[in-house]
């Protein structure tokens, strides 16, 4: 078996709406995403699905670097508005009992004995279902809103994220097993001798704690990342119990798997104790012909004005906010132009550009896709033959679904595919353990 994990790409903001470049089928979402019950229906249907988690994408910015003003932004709706996803956890675990709820925390924005007893305290009301998604933030716009001039480079954002994560934990630990003793008859609540100061300091956190509260059902919140850097890798090999990794081929997923197998062993860890989830874009229809020709939608899509306007303001945020790339002739080759790198996305603006000097950057814009379906087009049948060929010849662990966040879209997940890999035996029928991490390492 493997395991599936559904990617909330638009974080607690406007989902795909009719204006965007997103298919139809989205309902109220345009008006009524501030509310919790899409997010509470998605977390019920996926777990009816055997899905292990749901990760919320979460930004802290209004993006400008497009053109200098966030006109794109505002009007497209990318990115902004958008809501903190902490509170929006627990609503989403109302209608389920064990699938996980992994929101973002940047290592910038949340203070780490703030972002420990905040995921302390959703481990309670989750009944141990809160895992964490640590980054780094990718702009300096983001920065700019934290106190920042500019953000920090590339690599030494991970050198910060690492310092962070290791409070954190330290953090989560700072009371042994066995010090809450909740004794009515004489010896109190807890034993002070097992509840200890981490007095740390570092380049970048000093904490003296103990944490104030008590640990939650997994002690420690389950950790994913999505840095699929040589930085980023090392980083999830050494704190990760998932990781997102974005690769464009079966051969890419193989030496991407093997790199971190290596990476882990570096650490002392096992890698049955760590899941990477490789992102797919599938597209379901009831046939085949029908899935193609919806596939053809969204590809024509692409070069509609949306999308070029979707595209752009992308490359530039992926660029950490350093590059406009309204400022550039979109209809000559990339190799006549002097465009400038950024501190973003490394690996994905390295994708972007790499060997498509001869294209030009509107043909660039509209194919610029580091994703894609990996050949998962078809009905629910085909889909889940596809998946299996993959997983089989990767060797795991699973997928993670990036898709418009709409009803039809988890419909067709939920009540067309997962039955199928389910009576394939592909994936989980049911949850065999109490909290997310037990489950999500199960096998």
């Amino acid at each position: 078996m493997y395991h599936l994990g559904w990617f909330l790409g638009n974080g607690f903001g406007i989902q795909s709406w009719l204006g965007t470049l997103e298919p139809a089928w989205s309902g109220s979402n345009l008006y009524d995403w501030v509310k919790p019950d899409l997010y509470v229906d998605l977390a019920s249907s996926l777990e009816r699905a055997g899905f292990d988690y749901i990760l919320i994408e979460d930004t802290a910015m209004v993006e400008d670097t497009l053109g200098g003003t966030a006109e794109t932004t505002l009007k497209r709706g990318i990115f902004a508005p958008k809501n903190d996803p902490l509170p929006l956890v627990p609503l989403m675990t109302q209608r389920s009992k064990h699938i996980g709820i992994i929101s973002t925390v940047s290592t910038i924005q949340y203070p780490p004995y703030l972002a420990a007893r905040l995921f302390t305290t959703l481990d309670h009301l989750t009944e141990g279902r809160v895992g964490m998604n640590v980054v780094t933030s990718v702009t300096d716009r983001v920065a700019q809103n934290f106190g920042y001039e500019q953000h920090l480079d590339h690599d030494e954002r991970y050198v910060l994220a690492s310092e962070w994560s290791d409070v954190v934990r330290r953090l989560q630990t700072s009371w042994e097993p066995g010090a809450v003793l909740a004794d009515v008859a004489g010896r109190g609540y807890a034993d002070y001798t097992k509840v200890h100061t981490i007095d740390f300091k570092g380049k970048y956190f000093s904490c003296r704690g103990p944490l104030n509260t008590i640990p939650g059902p997994q002690g420690t919140t389950l950790v994913a990342s999505a840095g699929n850097s040589p930085a980023g890798r090392d980083f999830a090999a050494r704190f990760a119990d998932t990781m997102l990794v974005a690769a464009t081929s079966v051969e890419q997923m193989k030496r991407f798997r093997a790199d971190m197998h290596t990476r882990l062993a570096g650490y002392n860890r096992r890698p049955q104790d760590f899941k990477m989830l490789f992102i797919v874009m599938p597209v379901i229809a009831g046939t085949e012909t029908e899935a193609i020709a919806k596939k053809q939608a969204m590809d024509e899509a692409r070069w509609s004005e949306p999308a070029l306007d979707y595209a752009l303001w992308n490359m530039s945020y992926v660029s950490g906010g350093r590059v406009d790339f309204r400022a550039y002739d979109l209809d000559r080759p990339v190799s006549d132009l002097m465009i400038a790198g950024g501190n973003g996305e490394r690996v994905s603006m390295e994708n972007i550009f790499k060997d498509r000097g001869s294209l030009s950057l509107r043909e660039i814009a509209a194919t610029r896709f580091s994703l894609n379906d990996q050949g998962m087009v078809g009905s629910p049948e085909f889909v889940a033959s596809r998946m299996d060929e993959i997983m089989n010849e990767v060797g795991g662990d699973g997928f993670l679904f990036y898709l418009p966040t709409t009803r039809r879209d988890i419909a067709d997940v939920a009540d067309g595919l997962a039955p199928v890999l389910q009576r394939r035996g592909s994936i989980r029928k049911g949850y065999d353990k109490a909290t997310f991490r037990e489950n999500l390492l199960a096998f």
